[in-house]
């Protein structure tokens, strides 16, 4: 029984980062066009590029291959994504070892990955500029979106636990 389950969150988790991811990112580029203009012209002027796209080339760098505007695009696109269905699982492991409910296990979710992959792991891997580059508006708006992320998550999830629970 243990298994199953198991596998089923995971299953879930997966389905849930990529829907999540998918919702999330029409969210933050629309509280991004609701920003002050002088706030955007300096979070792009001091912004290297697109995260995953920075992490991409540094990774293949280090890996010694150079890659086509294409590859680099998939490679992006990978890691875009690679970390929202890795990320996923801490939902059902805040639901399976916590008294948390839904709602608050997903806003956890949501705000761990803002803190730990955004403020955090990004800059530090030379992903993004430094934290304090950024004007406070552009980490609230990233906050957010990762707030949706999780919530998004935490729907996801247990619709389609629901959904598990009600087949034979």
């Amino acid at each position: 029984m243990k298994l199953a389950r198991l596998i089923t969150d995971g299953a879930l988790a997966a389905v849930a980062g990529y829907v999540a991811t998918k919702v999330m990112e029409p969210v933050s580029m629309k509280l991004y066009t609701l920003e002050p203009a002088a706030a955007r012209n300096k979070e792009d002027a001091v912004r290297p590029g697109p995260p995953p796209r920075v992490a991409a080339q540094k990774i293949a760098e280090v890996l010694g291959r150079g890659l086509s505007d294409e590859q680099l695009e998939r490679a992006s696109l990978g890691l875009h994504y690679g970390l929202a269905l890795s990320w996923a699982p801490l939902y059902p492991l805040l639901r399976r070892r916590t008294r948390w409910s839904p709602l608050v296990a997903g806003l956890g979710t949501g705000a761990a990955m803002s803190v730990i992959a955004d403020e955090l792991m990004t800059p530090a891997f030379g992903f993004s500029a430094p934290n304090l580059d950024y004007p406070v508006v552009t980490h609230a708006r990233g906050f957010v979106a990762h707030l949706v992320f999780g919530l998004v998550v935490a729907a996801t999830f247990e619709i389609g636990w629901a959904i598990a629970r009600r087949r034979p």
